[in-house]
């Protein structure tokens, strides 16, 4: 008896490993050929975006109200639906960009500095560098070997493997980001360790504005067509120049910006949370920062995922020598993956 409920223990955990598989893994490491500041999200599937039902009798509302709800941030729903995306591994910096990495680059560059780069608040070397545009972020990623990170990289490296609302879980804990003008300034990029991100990344809710890459258009996720590595729609929408919800006066087509500012109010905090700027505009919420991501060229990581999945299959089939095989190639490319090594232990178990 006491064999046969192990026997079936190990199969469930053998089922866990699977989900776990297909819908991206919890755990992310650092790989040795990555900047200790970036960190490696596992590739996968996740759910991007939420459903939220809006209830709104617009017939009882004058007309102005009308008016001003037709391009209120209420009318425009662009966090949804929920839809599951697939992403390949990528590297993400754990770091917003910090002013002393952005003044090297300047230094190494002459690239314009930015705004605020004076004003002596907020120009300390670990603060975030604020107070850059799109072109700006994208000259900085760009110099140092990387690239601004999709809306759908951003998303699933704050929400981590569970799709949390905030990026510590699902509750609203003030004492864990910088937000709402509690401060009246940004925090070290290094702040706020208790709010990281599942996958370790700090400074994901608050701090700054962060650019990504792609353009915004609030009804992206209704029209979609790319689930396997979205890069966002083809071109932006026009709004005003300023992201304000209340004028829609066609000025300009905007980029998507995530995560909200030392400036913004809580609602700006969540995971799913979109916004827009113009790609030229350097001050919005005298926060607009930014981090960086990079594809994973080396192709070895992808192949012991494959062994990986190999080895899942066999345990399935109770083959557990097979199973060994597959799961000592996939760590002959990845040694320190904490999943391989788990179920490497667990296979070891049932071949004695």
């Amino acid at each position: 008896m006491d064999t046969l409920r192990k026997i079936k223990k190990v199969k469930a955990m053998v089922s866990l490993f699977v989900v776990c598989a297909l819908v991206a893994p919890a755990l992310a490491f650092a790989d040795s050929s990555a900047s200790e500041e970036m960190v490696m999200i596992p590739g996968g599937a996740f759910l991007m975006g939420v459903d939220k039902e809006v209830n709104v009798d617009t017939e009882k509302m004058s007309k102005i109200q009308q008016l001003k709800y037709a391009v209120s941030r209420e009318a425009f729903h662009d966090e949804g639906p929920a839809h599951n995306v697939i992403l390949d591994p990528y590297y993400i910096d754990r770091f917003e960009v910090s002013n002393k990495h952005f003044g090297e680059f300047i230094k190494a560059t002459g690239h314009p500095a930015p705004a605020y780069w004076d004003d002596h608040r907020r120009d300390k070397p670990q603060q975030p560098v604020s107070g850059v545009n799109w072109n700006d972020a994208t000259a900085y990623c760009s110099w140092s070997n990387k690239r601004l990170p999709t809306e759908a990289e951003w998303e699933k490296a704050a929400r981590g493997p569970d799709g949390f609302k905030y990026p510590w879980g699902n509750d609203l804990d003030p004492s864990k980001a910088n937000f709402g003008r509690k401060a009246e300034l940004t925090a070290n990029v290094d702040a706020y360790p208790e709010g990281k991100s599942p996958y370790g990344l700090y400074n994901m809710a608050g701090n700054v504005f962060e650019w990504v890459n792609d353009w915004y258009d609030p009804n992206y996720y209704k029209t979609k067509t790319q689930t396997v590595n979205p890069t966002g729609p083809n071109e932006g929408v026009f709004l005003s120049a300023t992201g304000t919800y209340v004028d829609r006066i066609a000025v300009g087509k905007k980029r998507s910006i995530r995560g909200g500012s030392w400036y913004a109010p809580a609602e700006s905090i969540t995971n799913t949370h979109r916004f827009w700027n113009d790609p030229m505009n350097n001050s919005y919420g005298v926060g607009l920062g930014f981090r960086c991501a990079r594809s994973i060229e080396d192709n070895s990581l992808l192949h012991a995922r494959t062994f990986y999945m190999d080895a899942l299959i066999h345990m399935g089939a109770e083959k557990y020598p097979k199973a060994m095989k597959s799961i000592e190639k996939a760590l002959s490319k990845d040694a320190a993956n904490p999943e391989y090594l788990k179920l490497k232990e667990i296979i070891g178990k049932q071949v004695r």
